[in-house]
Order: C-alpha cells, then sequence, then structure tokens
C-alpha cells in the first residue's frame, strides 16, 4: 500500500499523521509512505526525523485584514492544487490522507479529483477551516470528538469517530521504563512536564519560568522538563539564564520535545495547552493534568476541551486571564499537587482523565483505511 500523508504548521496537525503513518506501517511493514507540507512548518523537523520523505507545496491562508499578502495567498490557491498534482502523479499513491492545516486543501482536493481515495482526521471539536473546505469531496473524516459533526454539512455517512491516533509508546511505556531510558531511575520523586505547543506559547512560557524559579529550583526532589517553542526558545534561554536556573541539575530546558512519549509516560504532573491532541495524549497515560488553554484559537474550542475536563475533575484550569497578574496561582497549584498530600489527588485526576480515552482509535483508522483502498 502506497500512501500520501499531509498536514502541517503545527505539531497538533503533524503528530496526528505520524501517528497513522506509524500505525500502517506497524500493521503493513512493506506500505510506502510519504508526506506532503510546506517549508515553513514544524513538519520539516518532525517528518524527517520520523523517517518518511517529505514533499512541500506553498501555500498559506487568507489573512482577515486587508493585507497584500492576500493577493499572493490568491495566487497560492491556484497554483498549489497543480503542484499537488505533480507530486501525486510521481508518487501514484492508493490514499491520501489529511489531518489539517492549509497544505490539507491542495493535496486531497487533487488526490479527490483524480479519483484517488482519500480520508481527512479532525481532532477538535470545531471542524477546521481545510477540513470544511474539503469535506463533500473526500470519502472519509474521522473525528476525535462526537460533537464536531454538528460544525460539519457534509453526508453523515462518510463521518466515522475514532478517537485521536496516538503514537504507539504512549499506552504501552510504563512510568519506571521511561525514568529509566531518561536516566532518571532514583534520582528524583516527582517529575514535572511542562510545554506550550510546538511553536511556542509566551504566557505559558512566562509562568513556567516562574514555577521553576519560585517551586522547582527550590525542590531538588523535583525534575522539571519544559519545551519553549521554536519562537520563543532563544528569548527563554536568555530568560533562564538570567534567573540562574541554568545551574539547576534538576530542571531542563528545551526547544521542542522529540521523545513526548516518553516523557510523558515518566511524568507525576503536566502543564500544558489543552489542544485535542494533548487531550488525548493525557487521556491515554491517564496523566494529572494543569491545563493552561490558548484563547487565540477558533471559537475558544481549547478552553472548552478543558472545561469538561475540568467539570469532571479529571484536571486542573487556569485561564491566561488568571495569570494576567503573576504566577501564584500556578505555582500554589503545583505545590499542591507535588507533595506527599497530592499524591492521591493526583491519582485520582489521572483516573477520571482515563475515561475520556479512546484506546483503539489507532486500529479502528487503519481498518478503515483498508476498506477506502480495497472499495476503489
Amino acid at each position: 500500500m502506497r500512501v500520501l500523508m499531509t498536514g502541517g504548521g503545527t505539531g497538533g496537525h503533524v503528530n496526528p499523521a505520524l501517528a497513522i503513518a506509524n500505525t500502517i506501517k506497524h500493521n503493513d511493514p512493506e506500505a510506502v509512505i510519504a508526506y506532503v507540507g510546506t517549508k515553513k512548518g514544524i513538519e520539516n523537523k518532525l517528518v524527517p526525523k520520523a523517517g518518511y520523505p517529505l514533499y512541500h507545496v506553498e501555500i498559506q491562508g487568507i489573512r482577515r485584514s486587508l493585507s497584500p499578502a492576500n493577493l499572493k495567498t490568491a495566487y497560492l490557491a491556484l497554483t498549489a492544487p497543480r503542484k499537488a498534482r505533480a507530486i501525486l502523479e510521481d508518487f501514484k499513491p492508493d490514499i491520501v490522507i489529511g489531518t489539517g492545516g492549509y497544505v490539507s486543501w491542495p493535496v486531497v482536493k487533487a488526490a479527490a479529483d483524480m479519483g484517488i481515495p482519500t480520508a481527512l482526521h479532525e481532532s477538535n471539536a470545531i471542524a477546521g477551516v481545510a477540513v470544511k473546505m474539503l469535506q463533500k469531496y473526500v470519502d472519509r473524516i474521522y473525528l476525535n470528538f462526537e460533537k464536531t459533526a454538528e460544525t460539519l454539512t457534509c453526508d453523515r455517512a462518510k463521518i466515522m469517530r475514532v478517537g485521536n491516533p496516538i503514537m504507539g509508546e504512549f499506552t504501552s511505556l510504563s512510568k519506571e521504563e521511561a525514568r529509566r531510558r531518561m536516566g532518571l531511575s532514583g534520582k528524583y520523586k516527582y517529575v514535572l512536564l511542562s510545554y506550550g505547543g510546538s511553536m511556542g506559547a509566551e504566557k505559558v512560557n512566562d509562568a513556567v519560568l516562574a514555577v521553576m524559579r519560585e517551586f522547582t529550583a527550590k525542590h531538588p526532589e523535583v525534575y522539571h522538563i519544559h519545551a519553549t517553542g521554536s519562537i520563543e526558545f532563544e528569548l527563554c534561554t536568555s530568560q533562564f539564564k538570567e534567573m540562574g536556573l541554568d545551574k539547576c541539575e534538576n530542571i531542563s530546558l528545551n526547544e521542542y520535545i522529540y521523545d513526548m512519549p516518553v516523557r510523558m509516560a515518566a511524568a507525576d504532573l503536566t502543564i500544558n495547552r489543552a489542544g485535542a491532541m494533548t487531550v488525548s495524549e493525557l487521556a491515554m497515560t491517564g496523566k494529572a493534568a494543569v491545563f493552561i488553554p490558548s484563547p487565540n484559537v477558533a471559537e475558544n474550542h481549547q478552553y472548552k476541551n478543558a472545561r469538561v475536563l475540568y467539570d469532571a475533575g479529571a484536571a486542573a484550569l487556569y485561564e491566561e486571564k488568571e495569570l494576567a497578574d503573576g504566577a501564584a496561582p500556578l505555582i500554589a497549584e503545583v505545590e499542591r499537587l507535588l507533595s506527599p498530600e497530592g499524591d492521591s489527588i493526583r491519582a485520582e485526576m489521572g483516573e477520571r482523565i482515563r475515561q475520556f480515552a479512546v484506546m483503539d482509535a489507532n486500529k479502528l483508522i487503519y481498518n478503515d483505511i483498508l476498506k477506502l483502498v480495497n472499495k476503489k
């Protein structure tokens, strides 16, 4: 089977695609898989590292304000499908699968026009622009949330709720094995994992640096791993050193976490945004989490994701505006949860968040991909 994956811009689009690709490769080692992205997205780091060849199509989103950049957007909207078609003719896929981001549009649309089986996966509760544009052309739309179907207008027969595809080790790696791989066995009582997204999140980074200064640096029994994202890495590194945190052996500052299944498995507590992929990974691993949802997303869907979990007692929740006057509430929450008294609270949160997991998402997607390929 020859499979062409596409989706880009952020880890929230790329990681589901790689999870699907890895699932196909696991079940069919002879499968030939390639990826189509843009030249600027995080896919340029993640896809080659995963071992898949990467093609490029130039495309960008339209800006809501009047801007000369929209002229280029219009031009690319016309030329990108031709470039995508050339890639399809060269690679000759049996199926094309998109996971969102503007690059999905020309690739999946060209494939549908050529009669190649097509599928989309939407991780978020609110369907993205590319998915909405492509919904009437594709053969299947996989959803993480059941209610996402309410934001689509296509034939319901092509919609299938499967959850989020997850990298294999998210479900198979124990805390003990993860810490052994990281060289942490027996060194620390607690592991704290924090991150704000593949590109970065200024408010999360500011809050986490405060946690490091006021809490982690004073608690050598806690090992703290933080990923700043690519845009914020240089600035955060400078602030990190100014605070003297680079001298703390129990703090690790990173641009991006490439082995997230290992780091998450090792963690006792996480601090993160509330994107659909992150929520799914935490649910699969049963991790206690503190969410700081991004307010800069369509229809505030990250807050809605986090609120559902918070109301179920499955996570803690702080909006950015609650941290506008400083990170004191977050610091207090971390101190409460990473303590002997917090052990039972974290365990309860972990059990409750696990109830939101779809454990067989990878299997459901793979089996349906086979049906689509065989049908055509």
